[in-house]
């Protein structure tokens, strides 16, 4: 967070989890990586154009469609140029540790590569968290608690992706590790 927008962080800057100051010529807040005050390298970046916000392929919520963006030569070859970069800047590199989400298509795309890592660099750990959301029911019931019944459809995809999630990067992993805030790994 720089106030100033400096670069520097001067002493109007945010702090770390603050939201964004807004002026005149900020835009306005839409995604939750507005609120990212990390600079992340531009090499550890790879936005998934088609799967944008207001992309043209709408939301990535199977895990085929993650698994077939990895499919496609292009994609794979700047997957792979980005990891090199970063493997080759290791003095003494001893595993690799990735997450990702299970719930949704990102199962497929973190299954391909955690494949991608085993196959590469087969002498080097792998620590693979798979993460689920805690799923609220909101509406109202005859108690006054608030809920909303899950979409049988949605409820379906969530349960296939986590499984096949879970079967690829436990396949693939030195050692895979399931993260939620519910006992339930976010299925009901």
């Amino acid at each position: 967070g720089d106030a100033a927008g400096d670069g520097k962080g001067s002493p109007g800057a945010a702090g770390p989890g603050a939201a964004p100051v807004r002026s005149q010529d900020t835009p306005s807040v839409r995604l939750w990586s507005d609120y990212l005050n990390v600079h992340l390298h531009p090499k550890s970046l790879y936005v998934i154009r088609q799967y944008l916000h207001d992309g043209d392929c709408g939301c990535l919520e199977a895990f085929g469609q993650g698994e077939s963006l990895l499919q496609d030569p292009a994609c794979l070859e700047e997957l792979e140029d980005r990891l090199h970069f970063f493997v080759e800047e290791c003095d003494y590199l001893q595993g690799f540790q990735v997450l990702c989400d299970l719930h949704n298509g990102f199962s497929g795309v973190g299954a391909k590569v955690t494949e991608l890592l085993h196959d590469e660099y087969s002498r080097k750990g792998i620590l693979t968290w798979g993460l689920t959301p805690v799923l609220s029911n909101v509406g109202v019931s005859s108690n006054g608690w608030m809920f909303f019944p899950q979409d049988p459809q949605n409820s379906f995809y969530r349960l296939m992706n986590t499984a096949l999630g879970i079967a690829h990067l436990a396949r693939h992993s030195s050692l895979f590790c399931p993260l939620s805030l519910s006992g339930s790994l976010g299925i009901k």
